[in-house]
């Protein structure tokens, strides 16, 4: 019985160190991983800063604001939602986190007496409503651990063209924040249309002295009709790096909670297989001091429980006498 509870522990302890080894090597891909998103979400800060204040200055000389992309609608009857999940699992809370505030969207805009379309990038968004019988309009996948520019500027024309065309008249999207390594924040925010405020809000330093001024050629207007749409490029694209620098830095957390669970678990493995093992050797020792005890006993009071058994079988006096036994069998061939 020990033995075999020390076999079943020793295979669970070798499967749990087996486990280990994988949510360790995890962690420290995901670890590495973060540093190059983080990179990636500093280097494309400058573009996305850069074409807003294009926009600002386009607006400064004149432009018309009134793009469809900055043009709001009064009467909205649909409404869009644009999901950043992840393809993959194994990340904590990461994707439930930002589906469940997606999907808090959802039923509100529905209360509100709104239809919605769901425009998901990533494999568990995609299963997710999917499975639950949402709207969905549009699905992305494989772009959501390294998102490049294209894959933005594909899901943003998936949403624009509803958009621009009336098909919806207000687009959300839900996405996760990068704050720290250790902090990420699910958000909802307007996606479109966009904020003229926002675009045309000057933030001058002190420092900066006095501002130029520009002559566009052709006409702002016509500039702004091309730059707003890559400037809903840029936003997307940004919010779809704060997603992967988040779902790696998740995917870390979770793996390195994971390696500590699992050497705790052989810690306390080992120990209840230690106890068995000393348990059943105990055990043995028990038996074997017990046998040893009762033998001397045994001889110290001249008894001889060998002899007794085989006197009480009729067996003792074949084994004292060879010769009495071959007469009996003699005597018993002759009877036969």
């Amino acid at each position: 019985m020990a033995g075999g509870t020390e076999r079943v522990l020793r295979r669970r302890i070798k499967s749990v160190q087996s486990t280990k080894k994988i949510t360790k090597a995890m962690e420290l891909i995901a670890a590495s991983r973060i540093v190059k998103a983080q990179q990636r979400v500093a280097a494309a800060r400058p573009y996305s800063e850069q074409v807003t204040e294009v926009i600002r200055s386009l607006a400064a000389g004149g432009a018309d604001l009134g793009h469809p992309l900055l043009r709001a609608t009064e009467e909205i009857a649909s409404v869009a939602v644009v999901v950043v999940s992840a393809d993959r699992g194994l990340a904590g809370a990461y994707n439930a986190n930002v589906i469940r505030a997606a999907e808090r969207t959802v039923k509100a805009e529905q209360a509100k007496g709104r239809s919605y379309a769901l425009v998901l990038v990533g494999k568990k968004a995609e299963s997710y409503f999917r499975f639950r019988g949402y709207d969905v309009a549009a699905s992305f996948s494989g772009m959501s651990e390294q998102p490049t520019y294209e894959d933005a500027r594909a899901v943003a024309a998936a949403v624009t063209e509803r958009f621009e065309s009336g098909e919806v008249g207000l687009v959300h999207l839900a996405y996760t924040q990068f704050l720290s390594a250790g902090t990420q924040r699910a958000l909802v925010r307007q996606f479109m249309p966009l904020d003229p405020g926002t675009l045309t809000q000057a933030t001058p330093s002190a420092d900066e002295g006095p501002q130029p001024l520009y002559e566009f050629e052709p006409e702002p207007a016509e500039i702004l009709a091309g730059l707003l749409p890559r400037y809903v490029e840029a936003r997307l694209f940004a919010a779809m790096l704060d997603a992967a620098a988040s779902e790696h830095a998740a995917r870390q957390r979770a793996m390195k909670s994971a390696t500590d669970n699992a050497e705790e678990l052989i810690t306390k493995l080992s120990r209840v297989m230690n106890r068995a093992r000393q348990e059943s050797t105990t055990t043995e020792i028990m038996e074997i001091a017990g046998g040893a005890e009762a033998l001397r006993q045994a001889k110290a009071g001249g008894v001889d429980y060998f002899r007794d058994e085989l006197v009480s079988h009729d067996v003792l006096p074949d084994v004292l006498d060879p010769a009495a036994t071959r007469k009996r069998s003699a005597d018993d061939r002759r009877a036969g």
